[in-house]
This record gives structure tokens, C-alpha cells and sequence, in this order.
């Protein structure tokens, strides 16, 4: 009678839901990487044998302030400061999946997410313009539960789009992410012919680094 209840209780695929409790940098790795503290809940409390879960990461760049140093660095992305009641818009971050192990009732994963300082990525872009705050975040799941039912058959089932959490990530924890690989240092992608003759003017005039190159080009524009 008693396992009779429990299956009646939750015959159907259990209900996950989500929260993220918690953002960090990882301090080895091989690349830029965040890590995202993701605590799953099952309801009822069944056994879940696994879930493989996607997510996907968005910027919803709507719900937080800018100054004006801010403004000036976002120009390209949003255009200007007047306009962003339309243009200020959410940038999709970066997809990512995940194999929960078993567990019962709820549990806590890592999601780890690779960071790309490629400024030519709207995302990245957008991340490096801020320099304090947080980073207001949108998390959209989707994926596969499984699960044993009291009989012990294994079942799987979807998990919808429609689930979705709010997180504020702070803005550092993304810069110390960065500056463990690339400290004091940003990225620029140049055609070919524009390199080689950046090369060859940094040879003729023997400049000992990229940087003293590209100031002594930049003080003879502002001497114009």
C-alpha cells in the first residue's frame, strides 16, 4: 500500500528547478575560466539517476547602471548613451552543457564556463567596458532528466526551455579570470598587410615592444 502512494506521488518525471548560489574564477586552468556554483532541486524527492543539462548564458545588459566611462567604452556595441532605450539590448554569452551525477531531493554542481577575451565577440566586449558592479545575468536551461520510479524502471524525460534563473555575477570576478592569463593586456585582431608593416616600422625604428611601437604611432596622429 505505502509503494503504492509513493508511485502515486510521483509517477510523472519529477520537477527540477535551479538557482545559482555562487560565481568564482578557477585559479588553474588552461584558459579563463568561471565557475558557476548551480544547485539543482527535484520535487518530489526521487531518485535522479543523472541529467544532462544544457545551458545557455545571457547578458541582459538592461538591468544595470552605466557611467560615463562605461558609456564611451559600450559606443560600438549600443551606440550612443540617447538611443539605448531601443539599442541597449541582451547579448547571448556562451552555450554550455553538463552531466549531473545521481542524486536525491537536490544537489550542488559546478558549471564551468571558458571565458574568450576576444574583443570582436560582443560579450567579451561588453564584460571588459565594465570596470565595478555586477554583471546581470540570465541563465536558460534545458536538457534531459533521468530518473528511477519505485518499480525500479529508468525513465527519462525533457526539461523545457521555460527554465530560467536571474544571477548577479560581479564584475571582478570576471576580471580576475582574465588577468590570471592575460595580466594588463587586451586583445586586437589586425589584417595581415596592417601586421607587416606594424612589423616592419616597430624593425626600422627598433622599438623593444608592440606597445612602444603603437604609442609613438599614436603620438604622431595627436601631434597633427
Amino acid at each position: 500500500m505505502i509503494r503504492e502512494q509513493l508511485g502515486a506521488a510521483w509517477s510523472s518525471a519529477p520537477r527540477l528547478s535551479f538557482s545559482v548560489q555562487g560565481a568564482e574564477s578557477v585559479r588553474y586552468a588552461a584558459v579563463p575560466t568561471l565557475e558557476f556554483a548551480l544547485r539543482i532541486d527535484a520535487e518530489p524527492a526521487a531518485p535522479i539517476s543523472a541529467v544532462l543539462l544544457h545551458a545557455q548564458i545571457q547578458i541582459v545588459a538592461r538591468q544595470r547602471g552605466y557611467d560615463a566611462d562605461a558609456q564611451e567604452q559600450l559606443l560600438e556595441l549600443f551606440g550612443n548613451p540617447e538611443r539605448w532605450g531601443t539599442t541597449l539590448r541582451t547579448l547571448p554569452w556562451i552555450g554550455t552543457t553538463l552531466a549531473v551525477p545521481p542524486f536525491t531531493g537536490s544537489t550542488v554542481v559546478v558549471l564551468q564556463v571558458p571565458c574568450s577575451y576576444d574583443l570582436e565577440v560582443s560579450a567579451s566586449r561588453y564584460l571588459a567596458a565594465l570596470h565595478d558592479g555586477e554583471v546581470p545575468l540570465e541563465f536558460l536551461f534545458s536538457g534531459s532528466v533521468f530518473y528511477t520510479t519505485p518499480r525500479g524502471a529508468l525513465q527519462t524525460a525533457r526539461i523545457a526551455w521555460d527554465h530560467d534563473v536571474r544571477f548577479a555575477m560581479p564584475v571582478q570576478v570576471w576580471r580576475q579570470a582574465i588577468d590570471r592569463h592575460f595580466p594588463n593586456s587586451a586583445w586586437l585582431r589586425i589584417g595581415r598587410d596592417s601586421f607587416d608593416a606594424l612589423c616592419s616600422y616597430k624593425a626600422r625604428h627598433a622599438f623593444e615592444s608592440w606597445d612602444a611601437a603603437i604609442d609613438s604611432l599614436l603620438a604622431g596622429v595627436q601631434d597633427r
